[in-house]
């Protein structure tokens, strides 16, 4: 069984492996399912630029952005958080299953630091499923880039 998801990153040619799991109430729950540390299940959160502009930033599960460094990479004073119906009309995701793979545009990606080199696990864009792939490879493949973003959770 396939989604979006799973279709873009099987069209990108990353290795992956899908994990399958029953719904979780939190990411170290998440965590503990899918069997991964905490700092390798990662948020994908959708962040607002602006009007009609996003960007997605992939955080480790025991971290939160940090909007003075986040604020200061992409060079604005101001970025939120959209509610939830917002960020499905720019994903195509709901809320707990966003992914930038297979996202309905292709925003762009920033990887915390911290994600460089490790095999992370991050939505797949259905609750209850998990996408494992190599940090490097995805972010590489989503023309992203890997900064500093995050802080202690």
């Amino acid at each position: 069984m396939t989604n979006a998801a799973i279709d873009a990153v099987t069209e990108f040619g990353l290795a992956h492996e899908v994990v399958r799991h029953g719904p979780v109430s939190s990411v170290t729950e998440a965590a503990e399912v899918q069997g991964v540390d905490i700092q390798d299940l990662v948020k994908t959160l959708v962040v607002r630029r602006g009007p009609d502009d996003y960007l997605f930033v992939l955080v480790p599960g025991d971290r939160s952005i940090s909007w003075p460094k986040l604020r200061a990479l992409l060079g604005v004073n101001r970025l939120s958080m959209p509610d939830a119906g917002t960020a499905k009309a720019a994903t195509g995701y709901e809320r707990g299953t966003i992914t930038p793979f297979g996202s309905s545009t292709a925003w762009p990606v920033v990887a915390d630091d911290r994600t460089k080199g490790r095999t992370i696990s991050l939505g797949a864009g259905e609750r209850g499923v998990g996408l494992r792939v190599g940090a490097d490879d995805a972010v590489a493949a989503l023309k992203g880039t890997f900064a500093d973003v995050t802080e202690p959770a």
